[in-house]
């Protein structure tokens, strides 16, 4: 049976081949993702959040760069590239059309596995730096 590091590396491979279908056959049905957008429960959720990704920066790839070995959870650090061309959901709702610029930001990340399948991911990252690249800034609202 395969150990949560080898699972991660293979899930890592999946993202970066772009195959949503490959994915998700690393979770659970009822995993849970929680990333500094929200949350995703179920593979449903958790196949939107890669779409999302995937239709904002088609060309992304993450590049794990430190990794953990211990048996369970996996732990990574990773680099995320990308750029911005396509549609992405800003956290106030409104969909951000693609600006073409290129993003880096680094991020970590962990996931628990039962049996063969993870039951949960964390995935943790500076938003203010990915939307700060993307030319967005924080707007406050008048006293």
């Amino acid at each position: 049976m395969p150990d949560a590091r080898d699972i991660k590396d293979r899930l890592f491979d999946a993202l970066n081949e772009r195959d949503t279908d490959k994915l998700m056959e690393f979770y659970s049905e009822d995993a849970v993702f929680v990333t500094p957008v929200g949350i995703a429960e179920g593979r449903e959720q958790i196949f939107w959040y890669y779409q999302h990704l995937l239709d904002g920066f088609p060309d992304m790839h993450v590049t794990p760069w430190y990794k953990v070995c211990c048996d369970d959870p996996a732990v990574t650090e990773w680099t995320f590239m990308g750029t911005h061309t396509g549609s992405f959901l800003m956290p106030d709702g409104h969909v951000a059309e693609g600006t073409g610029r290129k993003i880096i930001f680094r991020g970590c990340g962990l996931c628990t596995i039962e049996g063969d399948k993870i039951i949960t991911r964390r995935d943790y990252y500076d938003q203010l730096e990915l939307y700060n690249q993307l030319g967005f800034c924080l707007v406050t609202e008048p006293a």
